[in-house]
């Protein structure tokens, strides 16, 4: 069906004569050759747009539809490929982990590194332990990695299987082969909690893994540890980084995957950057860690409050609020002044959000993500005078977040307009943009089908994002990250304006181009 001598992209493919036969074939064969009744399916399809539908939608409680959200393994490998020369290991079928490489790659257009033991049928009656000692050998000898991040998906969490257990016995028969790697493991069960989970089960686990007891801890008093959490925007760690020079060269960021998913052209790399694991080991000795993702690092935040008797602080350095919060915590356990080039950045950001103010302030917003994503997100909508009219968290933690996002509601004067969606997923959206519809949406790739759907603007800000490329490189963190905010979200907003005002003699009276 294709010509070699002109290959076409899917988009014209698939409008080609033969293509249009087999799609029809493939419809009269499903719909098994006039089963359905089109006009009911008609009338059913607008059904689900009314409040009718809303109410049943809304309630219902044991199926998922569309979830903003993606399972534990996933955000284990990021928190793996935070630190220098690890390989991430999943104990489990080598099915979840191609999905798993899969999802990062087409966000980041990089390849993953990371690795499976394949569990089988057999593994699953019997279990994984064959299959973990000859995984780990495996995955020493061809890829020599200095640590090994082991994790476990939903087949190995079923059958109970006991990674402590199990790599002590994977260590025993290696014959010395494992002698000199690392090897952190975390249970990371899928059917639980969301890849933020199993971001804070790992870095929890690596972290209490490589430091030593706190009777063994030699306090420093000028380093300070930085936690990015679940963070897709390579951007963003560069930012904060940045940022953290300006006060000290002993701010140490703790699981930085930077590099790993922004390298260039040339050879391939299967490593690259990452927290060296002098400092992963060293992590304990610190004056104080500061998490950019309170609600991605919660059971880290134990280990180093509680274990380590360290002070933990939570900073979100999204849009202008959040960054002067983050900064002034710098200045206050550094000592040191904020320096200039930080005050211009913040004055610069200040006069941006001001030329922009008219075009965002009244406008209502529909909003879905992870718990300190749309912490911050909404809180720079708020800044602006924008209206957060939904704001839809499928896998929001049971306490605090709700409270945490009421608190930067109230600092708007639409407050009371402002819905709150914990624990819903994209089709209960669906049915929240039908009965009470919002100007933009903002979210991830999976809003594609709602604004298809609603005719609602998608404002691609989230994770993950396939279909546009290298949004990912920029940064929604700090001054520079909150002026990238802005610009995506206002020309967006000026995008629409000039659809609604490109009629001839109708609607062109506000076509411009000064604005």
């Amino acid at each position: 069906m294709q010509d070699v001598n002109n290959i076409v992209n899917g988009q014209k493919l698939f409008l080609k004569d033969d293509y249009q036969a087999s799609l029809l074939a493939k419809k009269e064969f499903e719909s098994a050759v006039g089963a359905t009744n089109p006009e009911k399916v008609v009338e059913i399809a607008e059904w689900t747009k009314s409040w009718d539908y809303r109410e049943k939608n809304l309630a219902r409680e044991a199926i998922t539809v569309n979830p903003a959200k993606a399972c534990q393994p996933l955000g284990a490998i990021m928190a793996g490929l935070g630190f220098e020369n690890t390989m991430p290991y999943v104990h489990g079928s080598h099915g979840c982990v191609a999905y798993f490489r899969s999802y990062f790659t087409r966000h980041f257009k990089e390849p993953t590194p990371c690795v499976s033991d394949s569990m089988s049928e057999s593994a699953a009656v019997f279990g994984g332990l064959s299959n973990m000692k000859d995984g780990l050998r495996n995955c020493n000898a061809m890829y020599k990695p200095e640590m090994i991040a082991v994790s476990t998906t939903c087949m190995a969490e079923v059958i109970g299987d006991d990674l402590n257990a199990f790599v002590i016995g994977a260590r025993e028969e290696a014959e010395g082969e494992l002698d000199n790697t690392a090897i952190t493991y975390a249970h990371t069960p899928s059917f639980v909690g969301s890849h933020i989970t199993g971001y804070d089960n790992m870095m929890k686990s690596i972290l209490e893994q490589l430091n030593p007891e706190k009777s063994a801890k030699v306090l420093d008093e000028e380093r300070i540890n930085i936690i990015p959490g679940f963070e897709p925007y390579l951007g963003s760690l560069a930012e904060i980084k940045e940022i953290a020079a300006t006060f000290s060269d002993k701010i140490v960021m703790i699981g930085d995957h930077e590099e790993q998913w922004n390298t260039g052209a040339g050879e391939y790399k299967l490593y690259a950057g990452g927290t060296t694991l002098a400092n992963a080991k060293t992590a304990i000795n610190a004056k104080a860690t500061i998490s950019l993702q309170g609600y991605s690092t919660t059971q880290t935040a134990k280990t180093i409050k509680n274990k380590w008797s360290q002070g933990f602080y939570t900073c979100n350095p999204i849009g202008l609020g959040g960054t002067d919060a983050f900064v002034m915590k710098l200045k206050e356990l550094t000592g040191k002044e904020v320096a200039e080039s930080l005050k211009t950045q913040r004055a610069q950001l200040v006069d941006a959000m001001q030329d922009s103010y008219p075009y965002m302030h009244g406008k209502k917003f529909a909003i879905y993500g992870d718990p300190d994503f749309l912490l911050g997100l909404v809180s720079f909508l708020v800044e602006m005078g924008a209206i957060p009219s939904h704001i839809l968290c499928h896998n929001a933690p049971k306490k605090g977040w709700e409270d945490d996002m009421k608190k930067i509601l109230s600092k708007s004067q639409w407050a009371s307009d402002c819905q709150i969606w914990p624990g819903k997923d994209l089709w209960h959206l669906r049915s929240l943009l039908f009965t009470e519809p919002v100007d933009f949406l903002i979210g991830n790739v999976y809003g594609k089908e709602l604004y298809r759907d609603t005719g609602i603007p998608l404002i691609r800000i989230g994770f993950p994002i396939f279909d546009r490329h290298h949004l990912h490189r920029y940064s929604i963190s700090g001054y520079k990250g909150a002026l990238n905010l802005l610009t995506w979200i206002t020309n967006a907003v000026l995008d629409q304006l000039d659809e609604e005002t490109k009629d001839i003699a109708k609607t062109d009276y506000f076509f411009d181009c000064v604005r």
